[in-house]
C-alpha cells in the first residue's frame, strides 16, 4: 500500500486529492499537523507527503524513512528544507502555473484600487460621506512607471496587462531571461534605481535566505513619497517593520497586500489601521478553477513518483532518490 499524508489543508474537503490518488490506487490520510512532533508523527509511515502550510523541517525530513516525494500545493517552498530533501533523496515537486492568471489579475487589481482611490470611496459612502476629494490627490496610470521584484511567469503576464494601461515597466532579477524582457519591453535594472524611478513597486520575489527583507528602510527611503507598494509574493520578503514607518509617516503613499509576516492579522493590527492599505487574506492565488487545477496537480506529482516517474513539476533536480524512482511501487496495480 502506498500511502500519502496531507500534513494540512485549508480546503473544506480533499476530493479532488483523493480522486486523483485514489483512481492510481494509491491511499490518502488527511491530517492537521502544525508542530514538527506532530509531523513526525502523522509522517511516519508516508511514502508521499502532500504540504500547504505546515513546516517540513530538516528534522521533520530526517524521520521520514519511507518517503519518496513531497508535493507542495502553489508555488512557494518556503515551508519545506529543499536541501535536506535532496540529501535524503526525496522528491520535491510544487505547482508552478496553476495561479499565474489569478495573482497577476490580483497584483493588478490592487495596484488599480490604489491609483483610483477605490478602497477610500468605498469607506467614505459607508460612513455617509460623498465626496469625490476624499481619495485625492490621484494621477494616471498612463505615463507611470511600474517595477518589478522578480521577473518571473506572474511579473511578466502583470507587465503585459499593465502595459495595457500606458504604463512604463522595470524589472529587477539577478536571474531574469534578457530576451524575456526585450520582447515586453521591460528594461532591466537594480534594485535601488527601480525603488527611485517607480511610482508603484510590486513585489514577486520567493521567499528565500537572500530575499528576506530585501524590501525594507533603505528601499522605502528611496522611493518617491507618491509611490505604492503592491505584495502578492510572500509576506518576509517585506521588513513589515520598516513598511509600516513607512505608510505612517507618509514616506509612501499607500500599499496593497495579500502576504503579511504572520498570519493571519487581525483587525488591531497597525496595517488594518492604515486607510492608504487594501488588504486581502493571502488569497491572490484563489478562483475556482485555480483551486482544483493546484490540488489536482500537486496529487499527480505524487502519482507520477508512485508510478516509478519523476513528478511533473520537480523542483530539486539533483535529487538522488534513496529509493529507486525507476519502477512503480510494486503494491499499485
Amino acid at each position: 500500500m502506498f500511502t500519502v499524508v496531507v500534513t494540512d489543508y485549508e480546503f473544506a474537503d480533499l476530493e479532488p486529492e483523493r480522486q486523483v490518488l485514489e483512481a492510481a490506487g494509491l491511499t490518502l490520510v488527511p491530517a492537521q499537523a502544525t508542530t514538527e512532533d506532530e509531523l513526525i508523527e502523522v509522517c511516519a509511515d508516508a511514502d508521499a507527503v502532500i504540504n500547504q502550510y505546515a513546516p517540513v523541517t530538516a528534522k521533520v525530513i530526517r524521520s521520514l524513512t519511507r518517503c519518496r516525494v513531497i508535493s507542495r500545493y502553489g508555488i512557494g517552498l518556503n515551508t519545506i528544507d529543499v536541501p535536506a530533501a535532496t540529501k535524503a533523496g526525496i522528491a520535491v515537486a510544487n505547482v508552478p502555473d496553476g495561479s499565474l492568471e489569478e495573482v497577476s489579475d490580483h497584483a493588478a487589481a490592487q495596484i488599480l484600487t490604489l491609483a483610483r482611490g477605490l478602497h477610500r470611496y468605498d469607506a467614505a459612502i459607508r460612513r455617509g460621506t460623498w465626496d469625490y476629494t476624499v481619495a485625492g490627490p490621484l494621477r494616471r496610470l498612463r505615463g507611470r512607471t511600474l517595477g518589478l521584484v522578480g521577473f518571473g511567469r506572474i511579473p511578466r503576464l502583470l507587465a503585459e496587462k499593465l502595459a495595457g494601461f500606458g504604463m512604463a515597466v522595470l524589472a529587477h532579477d539577478p536571474f531574469a531571461d534578457p530576451s524575456h524582457a526585450a520582447a515586453l519591453g521591460v528594461r532591466l535594472v537594480d534594485l535601488d534605481t527601480l525603488c527611485r524611478e517607480s511610482d508603484v513597486v510590486s513585489v514577486h520575489a520567493p521567499l528565500t535566505a537572500e530575499t528576506e527583507g530585501m524590501i525594507g528602510r533603505a528601499q522605502f527611503a528611496a522611493m518617491k513619497p507618491t509611490a505604492c507598494l503592491v505584495n502578492t509574493a510572500r509576506g518576509p520578503v517585506v521588513d513589515q517593520d520598516a513598511l509600516i514607518e513607512a505608510l505612517e509617516t507618509g514616506r509612501i503613499a499607500g500599499a496593497g497586500l495579500d502576504v503579511f509576516a504572520d498570519e493571519p492579522i487581525g483587525p488591531d493590527h497597525p496595517l488594518a489601521r492604515c486607510e492608504n492599505v487594501v488588504l486581502s487574506p493571502h488569497t491572490a492565488w484563489y478562483s475556482e478553477d485555480s483551486e482544483i487545477e493546484i490540488r489536482t496537480k500537486t496529487a499527480r506529482n505524487v502519482v507520477d513518483v508512485a508510478q516509478g516517474r519523476l513528478p511533473t513539476y520537480l523542483v530539486n533536480h539533483e535529487v538522488s532518490p534513496a529509493t529507486p524512482l525507476a519502477g512503480p511501487d510494486p503494491a499499485i496495480r
